[in-house]
């Protein structure tokens, strides 16, 4: 069966963003275990170019040490770029854009008694 069903609710995953290119995996590790246990740190990496696109996901042991990183982190200035520090949203659980039916299109907003062609 599926592996994400049995995750331990006592851990946060938090998404970071605002990080210089640089930085790697470790560095956000070390950054983030100044606050407390780290299970896992990644940054994301563009395909293409094989730089780090600036944001990564730390998964921290406590959900309170992660709302206490949360605090203290977010809103910061690090090497010049503000970081972005909050809660990872579950895939496909994403209020914003993407997918085919968010486009903003007059199709479904047409007055439909009129004729379309002239």
């Amino acid at each position: 069966m599926v592996s994400y069903f049995y995750r331990n609710f006592s851990d946060m995953k938090l998404f970071v963003a605002g990080l210089v290119g640089d930085f790697d995996d470790v560095d956000l590790k070390e950054l983030f275990e100044l606050y407390g246990e780290v299970k896992s740190a990644q940054i994301i990496i563009d395909r293409q170019t094989r730089k780090s696109k600036g944001f990564g996901f730390v998964e921290m042991s406590s959900t309170e040490e992660a709302k206490e990183v949360m605090g203290l982190l977010n809103g910061k200035k690090m090497f010049g770029k503000i970081l972005v520090v909050k809660p990872a949203e579950e895939p496909g659980t994403s209020s914003g854009g993407g997918g085919f039916n968010s486009r903003n299109n007059n199709r479904d907003n047409r007055d439909r008694s009129r004729p379309r062609f002239r």
